[in-house]
């Protein structure tokens, strides 16, 4: 979910599901690495790579919850997602260089960490009450609102009309067990606050972007993150008493589901137009619900399958026929 974060363009791309105007770049070095050992790669392969890790980042997060919990997952992530942003943001250049504008802009950046608590956090509180592919489909109809809102068109009217009807499909199984494929209300619940908290993280990233150089806005909203989950996580427990396998995991979620999306994201995003973009970005719905089956032995039901058809349909409705969308 961290992949959408700096300043982009028309159609779900100005929800934060489309391109970056000014794409936040990786340093030199990692870029350079990366373009060496990406090149060859399709920018559309790279760009389904990116969704994979973003998915695989949260189905590794469930693997953690017997030991760490959600609220421990959450605050791990989160810290080390802080420390290697600012590694490689370069710590000197992050602190001193960008002093006064973590001055003239705390308030900023203090929301855009409040915010990345109230989507991460609930999202991981979900994932340990509903499958995986239902919650990044709930989540994702927070972007795809903010877009149809700022859209104005009335051929939008029947975007909103199919998503509607994906969450509708949802709803007889609302209350059963997860094993007979039905979903927990709260675990549902859970989700919708971190699809909120997505349509509000967009237009702050986008204004962070557009202030703080590179990734510094942030790996700046990661400390404050990390900061605000800790009091929880300790009240939790579980992360005072975390193994050297359970920090290992914590890690490999910072690094899968956030730090290498950028990565990638920033390479594809060279080589492929805004309208692309918004197209691969629509399957990570599905690709959510696949990792779900295939690596969590989650349940899918034919009505939860065409639910989450029903948003990526309507998700693909809206960058297809939004004209502000370059080709």
């Amino acid at each position: 979910m961290h992949a959408a974060i700096t300043p982009t363009a028309g159609g779900l791309a100005s929800a934060g599901l489309g391109p970056k105007s000014d794409p936040a770049a990786p340093p030199a070095g990692i870029a350079a690495t990366s373009a060496g050992s990406l090149g060859r790669l399709p920018p559309s392969a790279i760009m389904l790579l990116a969704i994979l890790c973003v998915q695989l980042g949260a189905a590794l997060a469930t693997v953690l919850f017997s030991s760490l919990g959600p609220i421990g997952t959450a605050f791990a992530s989160s810290c080390f997602s802080a420390i290697v942003l600012t590694a490689i943001s370069r710590p000197r250049a992050l602190f001193l260089h960008s002093g006064h504008l973590i001055r003239r802009h705390a308030l900023l950046i203090l929301a855009f960490g409040v915010v990345d608590v109230a989507m991460v956090l609930p999202f991981f509180l979900a994932l340990e009450r509903i499958p995986l592919g239902i919650a990044s489909t709930v989540a994702f109809l927070g972007p795809l609102g903010l877009a149809v809102a700022t859209a104005r068109r009335l051929i939008h009217f029947l975007w909103i009309g199919i998503a509607a009807l994906g969450v509708a499909l949802l709803t007889p199984d609302i209350g059963a067990q997860m094993g007979q494929g039905g979903i927990d209300p709260l675990g549902l619940g859970y989700a919708a606050i971190a699809a909120l908290a997505w349509a509000a993280f967009v237009p702050l990233s986008k204004q962070t972007g557009a202030i703080f150089p590179g990734n510094a806005g942030l790996a700046l909203a990661m400390w404050v993150s990390a900061t605000l989950t800790l009091p929880a996580a300790l009240a939790e427990g579980s992360i005072a008493a975390a193994s050297a396998f359970d920090l290992a995991g914590a890690l490999g979620v910072s690094l899968i589901g956030v730090v290498l999306p950028l990565v990638l994201e920033f390479q594809a995003l060279q080589r492929i137009s805004a309208r692309t973009y918004g197209i691969l970005v629509t399957l990570e719905p599905a690709i959510g619900a696949l990792v779900g089956v295939i690596l969590l032995s989650q349940p899918a039901s034919p009505r939860m399958i065409v639910a989450v058809a029903c948003v990526m349909l309507a998700a693909l409705g809206v960058t297809l026929s939004d004209r502000r969308e370059p080709h």
